[in-house]
């Protein structure tokens, strides 16, 4: 049973007939982990927070910097030099005191990645590398995880979710990270973000629809980006929506697949 106080926070959800007091349960028992509290990560975990996510796993091992400020909004000036885990805790308890928030101060790697997502329904991925989100990719198919994955550029950003373990409508294997993209990019060939620059309220766009992602796979509703890749080009204001299906070639998930744990992982 929803409280008071969590009936009149939620009233919003719950007189939409799409979510309804079921749809916000389902939202208060959901555990969801966020990898990284970054550009992508702050207003992901702030929409989650404020529309009632129970237990939010929050995965970083870095610390506030203030070049962080002008597009990581779950962050704060006083925050500077502290870790942004516990930066994020702090605010998402002053946002939101029914919300459990789990620190996990940490780097994910491949000793870790499958412990760590095994605590959780949902896993949204944040990340700011490609390493990081071929493992967080791998990671979530072998422990058959649901994944939300966005990514940022100077001017652009993507957004898709995978349930790879899942079959599709026509009987198929659900698409894998990989089925996407096969294989990152060599190493410096695309500039880190201190190099190349990014637009601030790009995080908080993509953010924001990364969370709206997660809450409508939690309740159910709607048509979810499975199979889906949203392309937002900012400088021109125009999303695009690109159809991609499950590679049998794939080496995680294809017909012979070679990927069967994480040690290719650093």
């Amino acid at each position: 049973m929803l409280s008071a106080d969590e009936l009149e926070r939620y009233a919003r959800h719950i007189v939409l007939p799409e979510v309804g007091g079921a749809g916000q349960a389902a939202l208060r028992n959901a555990r969801v982990l966020v990898i990284g509290a970054g550009g992508l990560g702050a207003p992901l975990l702030l929409y989650l927070a404020a529309a009632g996510v129970g237990t939010l796993g929050v995965v970083d091992d870095d610390a506030v910097s203030l070049s962080n400020l002008q597009r990581q909004v779950i962050h704060a000036t006083p925050d500077v030099g502290r870790p942004k885990v516990a930066s994020a805790a702090a605010a998402i308890g002053r946002l939101n005191p029914h919300v459990t928030v789990i620190p996990h101060h940490a780097r994910l790697s491949a000793h870790n990645a499958l412990d760590l997502i095994g605590a959780y329904d949902i896993v949204a991925d944040g990340s700011d590398n490609f390493a990081t989100r071929y493992l967080v990719s791998d990671a979530c198919y072998l422990a058959n995880k649901v994944l939300v994955t966005g990514a940022l550029g100077r001017f652009d950003g993507t957004l898709t979710t995978i349930r790879a373990r899942q079959r599709g409508a026509d009987g198929k294997p659900n698409p894998t990270y990989r089925c996407l993209f096969p294989e990152p990019p060599p190493p410096g060939t695309v500039p880190a973000c201190a190099e190349a620059g990014i637009l601030g309220a790009l995080a908080g766009v993509v953010g924001a629809m990364a969370a709206l992602e997660v809450i409508r796979e939690i309740v159910g509703f709607g048509e979810g980006l499975v199979g889906r890749l949203v392309m937002l080009d900012a400088s021109a204001m125009r999303f695009e929506s690109l159809s991609y299906a499950w590679d049998p070639k794939n080496p995680l998930s294809g017909e012979h697949p070679t990927i069967k744990d994480l040690s290719g992982h650093v």
